[in-house]
């Protein structure tokens, strides 16, 4: 069975690991910085928050989500609680780890106010789509962002 906690420095290493393999494209040391500025506004209460799913001493997962009070595509309030980025290791997938973590974001979401939840994921991620869409999640649009310097 899985424990759903709220991260802090006690589970710094392990809250690392789990974001270089969602997101492999950033380093050690920027995960590292990350993980210090949320600890900080977390104990500083400034919307932001990381849940870990533990099996006994093993994180297996983890939620990061912030509350968003500037225009969230697709949604009609604000604030608005965002999903971040979630991830569970490969060998919890499949026992409704994603669901209890997406659980306690939604009900740290509402105790800061909010009434929505939102997220995204890459246009051609058809696997997040679908994982959205088994949590509960409905499609609002898609976009392409564009920039150009000047």
């Amino acid at each position: 069975m899985f424990e759903i906690v709220t991260a802090g420095a006690a589970h710094r290493h392990a809250w690392a690991s789990l974001r270089a393999a969602l997101w492999p494209e950033g380093t050690r040391e920027e995960h590292d910085a990350d993980i210090g500025d949320f600890i900080v506004e977390m104990a500083e209460g400034r919307g932001q928050t990381c849940f870990l799913a533990m099996r006994g001493d093993e994180a297996v997962g983890f939620a990061e989500a912030a509350i968003r009070h500037d225009y969230v595509n697709g949604c009609e309030t604000s604030p608005v609680a965002f999903l971040e980025g979630i991830y569970v290791a490969p060998s919890s997938r499949r026992a409704g780890v994603a669901g209890q973590l997406l659980a306690a974001v939604e009900a740290w979401g509402r105790s800061g106010g909010c009434s929505e939840l939102g997220s995204d994921a890459e246009l051609t991620n058809a696997q997040s789509h679908a994982f959205h869409r088994g949590l509960g999640f409905e499609e609002t649009e898609r976009v392409v962002y564009f920039r150009k310097e000047i």
